[in-house]
């Protein structure tokens, strides 16, 4: 009997993209967490896909491919652009490393006023 190839269980890292090799892992691992956010607001204000493509100046076709993880020519400043397109505030703290952050380190992307 021939016997099976190496199926043993491995710890990953926080980031599955790491994990299997892909390069610029960190990136691609913010791209998926903001997406996430992305779909969280979709889902916790009630949107369509078309609802949310209007109010993110996207076609629904964007917003599905989006959703579906579909990431190679999206940009994380864009992604954050749609977050504050969608109501959303995104700060970005720029600190070293191991020190807590001061209010001058953060960048804040603002949502337009309603």
């Amino acid at each position: 009997m021939k016997k099976d190839p190496d199926t043993s269980i491995r710890r990953g890292t926080k980031n599955v993209f790491a994990d299997l090799g892909f390069p610029d892992a960190e990136t691609h691992l913010l791209k998926a967490e903001l997406v996430t956010r992305i779909q969280g607001v979709i889902t916790k204000q009630n949107l369509t896909q078309t609802e949310a493509a209007k109010r993110m100046g996207l076609s629904q076709p964007d917003v599905s491919r989006l959703l579906n993880g579909q990431l190679r020519d999206v940009s994380v400043e864009r992604l954050m652009r749609l977050l504050t397109r969608l109501g959303c505030d995104v700060d970005i703290t720029i600190r070293s490393h191991g020190k807590a952050a001061a209010p001058r380190d953060t960048i804040r992307l603002q949502a337009a006023a309603s």
